[in-house]
């Protein structure tokens, strides 16, 4: 069996998905998801100058000989770009294969270990009472687990994932169109101030029962990181995201040793070598890394296999960025993985999307059931496809109130 030839789709609704199609010599194709977030057509390029014509002649079934010669073979290794064309390779590759076995991907890495995945949405609001009118959006849809975001008073702009007015409140998503970016200010003395008495009043009004998780989105330094973790241990998160920039393993040291709550982080990597040592040391409870970022499903059930061995549960990432292929990838990793935790969810159940990228998984009462169907279980349609062009976007940047470039 031979690689014959692939092709890679840049666009789609409202985003710029990066599709790879692979088609082998006995008629089977694969796919997978290359996009990296307003920056595809990087590896989009990478795919299309240095990779693809490397994979023709190839055998498929081979993935992790292919993996591993476009791992190692780039000398220069890992980061963001190269990693998400490796990633759209390896998941085409085992999409092809569970094809010719006939069963969907989560048999071959060992049958499942739960029926639905549960997931969490997203509530926001300019202020906490449009948070709150999020919150009890997503309840009434049957999430059982919500993250929520506000603004915070006297903040200069809106910050990370929190609208600009009051009102829009359900499936709100960033605008990233414009290739500038849009300026956000911080302020860590007010969030400060301001973020555990907002969330203690979330758990209050909606009880013990409802699963409340919280981004920091890497605004905080070691030591403040620390101090907001204690002071929200009240509230009973399920989970404290990003309290620190991701680059600084040894920073989540001073975080675990001030505080129990639950630390979930690594959507930013994009290998094991980013987090070895945060899994190892048991400084988190969730690893964030994505099917696409991590290099594809090859090396990520690595990473949840070692994560498993020190107590560290998987809280996949799954913003908008990540196309219904990726995130099929990881709903076959979430039913097979025995220390699945929780996994991020979006809507993109949209007509064109669905149309684009028809898929039998689905979601109900805030769980995901993944699909029967051979492979991933999600096609794309290019007819479609063709209705769609790329769109340059920009990730919003964050300055401090003086001006200082802060983390985004």
């Amino acid at each position: 069996m031979k690689i014959t030839g692939a092709t890679v789709f840049v666009g789609g609704p409202a985003k710029n998905y990066v599709t790879l199609k692979i088609m082998t010599d006995q008629g089977v194709y694969g796919l997978g998801d290359a996009t990296l977030n307003n920056r595809e057509t990087l590896p989009a390029a990478y795919l299309r100058d240095y990779l693809i014509p490397n994979l023709i002649g190839m055998d498929p079934r081979n993935s992790e000989d292919i993996w591993q010669l476009f791992y190692r073979g780039a000398y220069f290794r890992r980061g963001p770009i190269a990693m998400a064309a490796f990633g759209a390779i390896d998941m085409a590759l085992w999409d092809i294969k569970g094809k010719l076995a006939n069963m969907p991907l989560y048999q071959l890495f060992g049958g499942k270990s739960r029926e639905g995945a549960l997931v969490y949405a997203h509530a926001t609001g300019a202020d906490l009472e449009d948070l709150i009118d999020s919150i009890s959006h997503y309840v009434e849809q049957g999430y059982k687990a919500v993250r929520v975001q506000c603004g915070i008073p006297g903040m200069p702009t809106a910050s990370y994932a929190v609208p600009d007015k009051k009102g829009d409140v359900r499936n709100y998503i960033t605008d990233y169109s414009g290739i500038k970016p849009k300026v956000e200010i911080w302020d860590t003395d007010r969030y400060m101030r301001y973020m555990p008495g907002a969330l203690a009043e979330i758990r209050g009004r909606f009880g013990a029962d409802l699963k409340i998780l919280h981004d920091v989105h890497h605004r905080l330094l070691p030591r403040e990181g620390a101090e907001f973790a204690k002071a929200v241990e009240p509230v009973g998160l399920f989970w404290l995201e990003d309290p620190t920039p991701a680059e600084d393993q040894d920073a989540l040291k001073l975080v675990r040793q001030h505080s129990t709550t639950p630390i979930a982080i690594g959507e930013v990597f994009n290998s094991v070598w980013d987090c070895n040592k945060l899994i190892e040391n048991e400084l988190i409870d969730y690893i964030r890394l994505a099917a696409t970022y991590a290099g594809g499903i090859t090396p990520l059930k690595r990473i949840v296999d070692l994560a498993g061995l020190h107590h560290v549960r998987t809280g996949f990432h799954g913003a908008p960025s990540h196309s219904p292929i990726s995130m099929a990838a990881q709903y076959h990793l979430n039913a097979w993985a025995p220390n699945f935790g929780i996994q991020e969810y979006l809507v993109l159940g949209t007509p064109e999307c669905d149309a684009l990228f028809p898929s039998g998984h689905r979601m109900e009462n805030g769980m995901v059931f993944v699909s029967d169907a051979p492979g991933l279980g999600v096609d794309f349609d290019e007819q479609e496809a063709a209705r769609y062009s790329y769109s340059p976007g920009s990730h919003p940047v964050v300055r401090l109130l003086d001006g200082t470039m802060w983390n985004y």
